[in-house]
C-alpha cells in the first residue's frame, strides 16, 4: 500500500540514520519500527498486571462508631460551622 505519511524532524533523522547503518531501505527501517512498535504494544496489552494486595487495618474504634456516617457527620460540622459564622457576621455593625 502506498500512502504519505509526515514525520517529526527528529524521527525522520533518526530512521534515515538506522537506514544507513543497517544498509536498507528507508522504507524498511519504518516498516521494521512499526512493527516492533506495534508488536510490543501489544505484548503489554497482553500481559496480565501484577495482583495488587491490601492488608486491612484495623482502627480499634469504640463501639458505637459507624464509619459509614463518616461523610454526613462531617457534613453536618460544616453546616454548623457556616451557621455560627454568619451569626458572626450579622451581630457585627
Amino acid at each position: 500500500m502506498r500512502t504519505t505519511l509526515t514525520l517529526d524532524d527528529d524521527l525522520s533523522e533518526v530512521l534515515e540514520r538506522k537506514a544507513i547503518a543497517d544498509h536498507v531501505s528507508f522504507k524498511e527501517v519504518v516498516n521494521s519500527t512499526l512493527r516492533r512498535g506495534l508488536a510490543a504494544e501489544q505484548m503489554a496489552a497482553a500481559t496480565p498486571k501484577p495482583r495488587v494486595v491490601t492488608k486491612p487495618f484495623s482502627f480499634q474504634t469504640r463501639p458505637g462508631i459507624d464509619f459509614t456516617k463518616m461523610n454526613q457527620l462531617n457534613d453536618d460540622l460544616e453546616v454548623e460551622a457556616l451557621l455560627e459564622k454568619t451569626a458572626r457576621e450579622e451581630r457585627q455593625p
